[in-house]
């Protein structure tokens, strides 16, 4: 049973059929944590703004935190997008 997991984790099986492999997308935050994203970056929760890794990790986040993603360059709003009203993090 072991050999077979160890076999399964690594793409194949014992019965010599390659198994598929689903790559995981994991979304590298800053310590703080992200604040609001864009689709040009984000900004973090100390007012840092950062471009995304790539096009999975923006879809990644957003997939997970739609209500604060905007679908739009962040300098179309006031501040750049920055929003001071909106921090939700520290209620919740």
């Amino acid at each position: 049973m072991r050999m077979a997991l160890i076999a399964l984790a690594m793409g194949t099986s014992t019965l010599g059929a390659a198994a598929p492999v689903m790559a995981e997308v994991v979304v590298a935050s800053p310590a703080g944590g992200i604040a609001f994203g864009y689709r040009d970056g984000y900004w973090d929760r100390d007012h840092a703004w950062h471009r995304w890794e790539n096009r999975r990790a923006a879809a990644a986040w957003r997939a997970e935190n739609r209500e604060h993603y905007y679908a739009y360059a962040h300098t179309r709003d006031r501040e750049g997008g920055w929003r001071e009203h909106e921090r939700y993090w520290e209620t919740h």
